[in-house]
C-alpha cells in the first residue's frame, strides 16, 4: 500500500536536571511533499550543551526551508552545516569552547514514498513496520564499539559507567563521523519512525516500544504511553529525554493493529 499521509508528535522534557540540553523540531509544508525532522542532544557544560543542540536543530531547519530536498547528499550536507555552525559559535564565548551535540536527521518525500536519514552520536532513529521494529541506527559510542567487539553484552549495558561516552559528535572535525543512508528507504502504510535522545531510548527496551505502539491510536498517545512506562525511574540528575514520532498509515490499518493487540 502506498503511504497516504502522516501524523507527527514531539516530546521533550528536562527529566531530573535543571536545564534541557535536548532540542528537536521539524519542517513541513502543505504545499510540498517534502519534510525534515531533526533531534539533537547537547553536551559541554556551563550552558554549552543546550546552545549546541539548539544551533544544530535551527541550522538544519533554516537550511532545509531554503532548499527542501530528500537525498543522501542533502542529508550529509545538512549534517556538515550543523557541525560547522557549532564550531563557528565555539569561539564566541569561552564557556562554549567545548560544546558538542549529537544529531539525528530524517528527510521524507511522501510523493516518491521514500526516506533518507543520517546521524552523529547516540541519538537514534527507529523504523517500525506493522507494529514491529524493522531497524534502528547504530550509535557512535564506546559502548557500541564494545558490543561490536564482543567485549560487552547488551543485557548488561545499562549498568556500564561509560555507556554514554561518545566516539562521534558535532562540534569538531576530530569527532565528526556521520553515518547516512545511501539508498532510499521505501515508505508504506504502517511505517512508523521514532527519533529520540539517549535519555529516552535507554529507559525502554524494544519490546516496550512495540507493545506501546500496538496499544496506541496516535503518535502523541504512543509517546505518552512510553513516557509513563519509565516515569517512575526519573530522579534528580536523570537525563533529559526527547522524541519525535512520525506515523505513515491509514485508519483501517491502525484499527486492524489495535484489534489484533486486544485479541
Amino acid at each position: 500500500m502506498i503511504a497516504t499521509g502522516f501524523q507527527v508528535s514531539v516530546l521533550s522534557k528536562v527529566g531530573g536536571r535543571e536545564r534541557n540540553e535536548d532540542a528537536c523540531g521539524y519542517w513541513s509544508s502543505a504545499d510540498s511533499p517534502l519534510a525534515c525532522y531533526v533531534l539533537a542532544d547537547g553536551a559541554g557544560g556551563h550552558g554549552g550543551g543546550d546552545v549546541a543542540s539548539q544551533i544544530a536543530v535551527q541550522t538544519v531547519l533554516d537550511q532545509y526551508a531554503r532548499n527542501p530536498l530528500a537525498s543522501p547528499s542533502h542529508v550529509l550536507g545538512l549534517l556538515g552545516k550543523a557541525n560547522a555552525a557549532i564550531i563557528e559559535s565555539q569561539s564566541s564565548r569561552r564557556e562554549l569552547a567545548d560544546m558538542r551535540s549529537t544529531i539525528v536527521l530524517l528527510e521524507i518525500d511522501s510523493e516518491r514514498q521514500c526516506a533518507y536519514w543520517g546521524h552523529v552520536g547516540d541519538s537514534r532513529l527507529y523504523c517500525f513496520r506493522n507494529g514491529k521494529m524493522a531497524l534502528r541506527t547504530k550509535d557512535h559510542s564506546l559502548l557500541q564499539d564494545m558490543l561490536d567487539a564482543g567485549l560487552a553484552r547488551s543485557d548488561a549495558s545499562a549498568s556500564m559507567t561509560d555507556r554514554n561516552v561518545l566516539t562521534g559528535s558535532l562540534g569538531g572535525e576530530d569527532c565528526y563521523f556521520p553515518t547516512t543512508l545511501d539508498q532510499p528507504y521505501s515508505i508504506n502504510d504502517g511505517n512508523v519512525f521514532l527519533m529520540c535522545s539517549d535519555g529516552f531510548w535507554s529507559s525502554l527496551d524494544d519490546h516496550e516500544m512495540e507493545s506501546s505502539l500496538r496499544q496506541s491510536s496516535s503518535p502523541e498517545s504512543w509517546l505518552n504511553l512510553m513516557e509513563r512506562s519509565f516515569a517512575h525511574q526519573i530522579r534528580p540528575g536523570s537525563d533529559n529525554y526527547s522524541a519525535i514520532a512520525i506515523w505513515f498509515n491509514d485508519e483501517n490499518e491502525r484499527t486492524r493493529l489495535l484489534a489484533a493487540c486486544r485479541d
